[in-house]
């Protein structure tokens, strides 16, 4: 969504996403409560720190080449990682210790509870997402400067508030992704960093600048990588689980070979 109304690839994404994370986490310190009910926490400092960095850095960029806010979203994530590690230390940190035992369905299956809850959470979100972008005036708008910029700018919209709101979207929902992967693992500087570069691939995959496209992207790659390590021969792991982020590279690089617009048909890069 971000590349697709802003033009450009913004690598410092994951990293909004270390910083939703620990908002979260800083929350649960001082609030008793389950971290997904104080998500609200980690999307304000999310937004604040994505809204303040298109202001201070990347508006200034807006009319030069692309290749200028690329280079810029590199440097707003080492100063994001550096202010993580600055006020939440370099070590990893858990938001809720202990290990839950899993859900058990029909005797054979187990799913962990809170990739039960992600699951349930992605599918509202992605609906949720669906709506506001087909059905709201501020989703058309979005759709219109993501078609042809000139044109909705000339047509009257108001392209600054649209890039807030794209940013607003954007940051809540790296936010979200954030507090999910700190819960599944555990929370430290380089966790966004290291979902980067999958991140990218299911986008590509999906289809550059589609929404729904990068969801279905990230379901397909995550399944691959899951798949791959499954002792399909033997009892050994088919491949380690150490090379399985290679398979995310493989489908990106097959993709940009064979059908270089994605899945659902998005821009070329």
């Amino acid at each position: 969504m971000i590349f697709g109304i802003l033009r450009f690839a913004h690598f410092a994404h994951g990293d909004l996403m270390t910083i939703g994370g620990y908002g979260v986490l800083t929350a649960v310190w001082l609030i008793p409560l389950h971290p997904l009910l104080l998500l609200p926490f980690g999307i304000a400092l999310s937004v604040v720190a994505a809204l303040a960095v298109d202001r201070f850095f990347y508006r200034p960029l807006r009319q030069l080449p692309t290749i200028y806010t690329v280079i810029s979203s590199f440097g707003v994530a080492l100063i994001f990682r550096s202010l993580a590690q600055l006020f939440w230390s370099s070590g990893n940190q858990v938001f809720i210790p202990g290990v839950r035992p899993p859900l058990v369905l029909f005797d054979t299956f187990r799913i962990s509870v809170l990739h039960a809850q992600v699951i349930v959470l992605t599918i509202l979100i992605a609906f949720a997402l669906h709506l506001f972008l087909s059905r709201s005036r501020m989703g058309r708008s979005m759709r219109a400067v993501a078609d042809e910029p000139e044109l909705a700018e000339v047509a009257g919209l108001d392209t600054e508030r649209v890039v807030r709101w794209t940013w607003i979207i954007g940051a809540s929902l790296a936010a979200t992704a954030g507090v999910f992967a700190g819960m599944d693992t555990s929370m430290h500087p380089n966790l966004g960093w290291n979902l980067l570069l999958p991140m990218f691939a299911a986008a590509i995959l999906g289809g550059i600048g589609r929404p729904m496209g990068a969801i279905a992207g990230g379901l397909i790659i995550g399944l691959a990588e899951e798949l791959v390590t499954y002792p399909w021969i033997g009892t050994d792991p088919f491949i380690s689980p150490s090379y399985k982020t290679a398979i995310a590279f493989f489908f990106m690089v097959g993709l940009l070979i064979f059908r270089p617009q994605g899945l659902f048909k998005g821009r070329l890069l």
